[in-house]
């Protein structure tokens, strides 16, 4: 509930930060102090200490990504980027949650004042959401976070797993896995994370469905493609993938598994309602991979506001694969990994720093 949430709002626009004012305070959000410039938004944050700030990116004096890093530093709260909807603010966004800021809303274009009106809700939402997450600890697994279950810290390097010629006792992979990611606040770093942690030899096929605005999904593929062993891509009507692929949905479009054949599956992107309130939906994703795929498969659910991927985690176990969930203890929102394991469909949950070798632990078989 918004009740009790103090909010600083820094925007070098008198009109938008009345503007972003008005909504929140309507919402229940309690607005201690506007900000014009990163400097003002550090020294706010500073003598308000609030729960939470909504940061623009492009300000005089000091822009926000300068003022995110000064605030971790000096005074860490939970900071959502608004963002304009342009190629160079998408970029600039990624640095600012690069430098801790924990999620990003777009700014609508237009009649700001009635598109602003029209995404009240979804805004009060993820402000609220944002200053729940805890940012003065580091959210990362390692041997003694989460609960350890199904941990697979001790089960050897990338290298132990190689198929060709393996001797007994060693693990091969199995062929033609596929693995679906679903997440949504404070996902991107988390779905990097992961991805940078998968060794190519598993010759996943990979799906990434991450709640994000038209206009950023195609700068999140490159940022995964350069960071990872992967070749990511954002999706497209009718892409194809085969092993070592990987796509992510492409803002403001579903993305359905149309077909697969020989190790390789073809999508097919939608403008159809949404989802659970948000398109493209993880449930679309993983549902229709359920019912396609007849290789392994892989569900996985990592931090996120709502359901969305609760039902396609169901399916994809209905289904015979294997589904895991990150823990609450490095979620930055425990909101759509709960939903999922309170299904009673997900066979492990484990902190993000274990995520990876649970993926690998999924998808390998002993050889004897």
């Amino acid at each position: 509930m918004a009740d009790g949430v103090r909010a600083v709002v820094a925007d070098d626009s008198h009109f938008m930060r009345s503007v972003i004012s008005d909504i929140l305070s309507d919402g229940g959000i309690d607005v201690v102090a506007q900000a014009r410039d990163g400097e003002e938004a550090v020294s706010a944050v500073i003598e308000h200490k609030p729960d939470v700030v909504t940061m623009d990116v492009e300000m005089p004096v000091m822009n926000g990504i300068e003022a995110t890093e000064r605030i971790m530093a000096e005074c860490p709260t939970p900071v959502l980027m608004l963002s304009a909807h342009t190629d160079e603010n998408a970029d600039v966004t990624f640095e600012a949650l690069d430098k801790g800021a924990v999620d990003f809303f777009t700014k609508p274009g237009g009649e700001v004042s009635m598109e602003m009106s029209r995404l009240k809700d979804q805004l009060v939402e993820i402000v609220v959401s944002v200053a729940a997450v805890d940012v003065g600890t580091t959210k990362s697994g390692g041997a003694n976070s989460g609960d350890g279950t199904g941990s697979t810290a001790a089960g050897g390097s990338a290298t132990d797993r190689t198929g060709a010629g393996a001797a007994a006792g060693q693990t091969t992979y199995v062929a033609n896995p596929t693995l679906v990611i679903g997440s949504s606040t404070g996902g991107p770093k988390m779905v990097e994370q992961v991805m940078e942690g998968l060794p190519i030899e598993a010759d996943l096929r990979v799906l990434i469905i991450q709640h994000m605005p038209e206009g950023f999904t195609g700068r999140f593929a490159e940022r995964i493609n350069t960071r990872s062993e992967y070749e990511v891509r954002e999706a497209t009507d009718g892409a194809r993938i085969g092993g070592g692929e990987g796509l992510v949905a492409a803002g403001d479009r579903h993305m359905v598994v149309k077909n697969y054949r020989n190790g390789r599956l073809r999508t097919k992107l939608t403008q159809d309602e949404p989802v659970n309130s948000v398109r493209p939906a993880v449930d679309v994703t993983m549902r229709s991979a359920a019912e396609t795929i007849d290789d392994p498969l892989v569900g996985l659910i990592l931090t996120g506001m709502g359901e969305d991927g609760a039902d396609g985690i169901r399916r994809i176990k209905q289904a015979g694969g294997e589904t895991i969930a990150q823990d609450e203890a490095t979620s930055a929102v425990y909101g759509m990994p709960k939903r999922a394991v309170e299904t009673g469909c997900v066979d492990t949950v484990l902190p993000i720093d274990d995520i990876a070798d649970g993926i690998i632990d999924a998808i390998t078989t002993e050889v004897t």
